[in-house]
């Protein structure tokens, strides 16, 4: 029977270990308790939440394979450019963590973690990537040797690492500028967000606003002429000229007419 019991001890230890996503470094920093117990699983996952074998293997922790078994038949999420790469992707726990509540988010995006990945399946890699000085050369030799055009500028909220990322595999549908400024999205923006509030508008006298802007459909109506041009004071301006009614400082400040917004 005492055999038994110990068996069940390791087993049982193996299962707590395997919650961890990532192998600590130093196991006397690890928490026994979380360990045991991490906490509740999200919504979507709850109805597993008694059995640990559905995700968890002992020892290893979670594993992909576990993931495919059950999301196998989620053809929309590779039917979509911005989750396309989860086809190929070897590792999920990097971007999906669970035992974080029942209302909590599991998709958590890492770009870097992406590129960790990508090195992980390269051919013949041995090497892990982590931020020694090896790797460190690697990824600038990368960077210098892209077989597309070096960037022009790299955000500084971007690392060397996710930089080694073509953007427009996943974004070329989310690309506003029709490709006019290339597909290192890097050169503007962050891996965080899309927003950009350093952004420098051009000359506010410059006339070539639709190299950049598409009006919206309600221009191409009657409504543009009718209300839209009249409100502006430029009853003959044509759709395209943005500038013959708009401000440089934001879409609904319009000339003559200060702040306004009807739609």
């Amino acid at each position: 029977m005492k055999w038994l019991v110990g068996v069940l001890a390791i087993i049982v230890l193996a299962f707590g270990l395997s919650h961890f996503w990532h192998e600590p470094e130093d196991l006397s920093k690890l928490d026994w308790e979380q360990a045991i117990s991490p906490g509740s699983l999200s919504q979507s996952h709850a109805f597993i939440d008694n059995d640990c074998l559905s995700c968890h293997t002992p020892i290893k922790g979670v594993e992909r394979d576990k993931c495919v078994a059950c999301h196998a038949n989620d053809t929309h999420i590779v039917a979509r450019q911005p989750t396309a790469f989860h086809a190929d992707i070897q590792e999920c726990t990097s971007c999906h963590i669970e035992h974080e509540g029942l209302n909590a988010n599991i998709s958590k995006m890492d770009h870097g973690a992406l590129v960790d990945i990508g090195f992980d399946m390269l051919p013949n890699l041995d090497m892990p990537f982590d931020d020694d000085a090896t790797t460190i050369a690697l990824v600038t030799y990368l960077l210098a040797n892209k077989q597309r055009p070096e960037p022009l500028f790299i955000h500084p909220e971007v690392t060397n690492k996710e930089a080694l990322l073509n953007c427009s595999q996943c974004h070329s549908n989310d690309d506003k500028h029709f490709g006019l400024f290339g597909n290192d999205c890097v050169q503007c923006h962050s891996t965080n967000t899309w927003s950009l509030p350093k952004y420098t508008h051009p000359s506010s006298q410059s006339r070539d606003c639709n190299q950049c802007h598409e009006a919206p459909p309600s221009h191409y109506m009657q409504h543009f002429n009718m209300i839209s041009a009249k409100v502006a004071g430029e009853p003959k301006a044509k759709a395209e000229e943005c500038y013959a009614c708009h401000q440089s400082t934001s879409w609904n400040d319009i000339k003559r007419a200060g702040w306004y917004k009807h739609h």
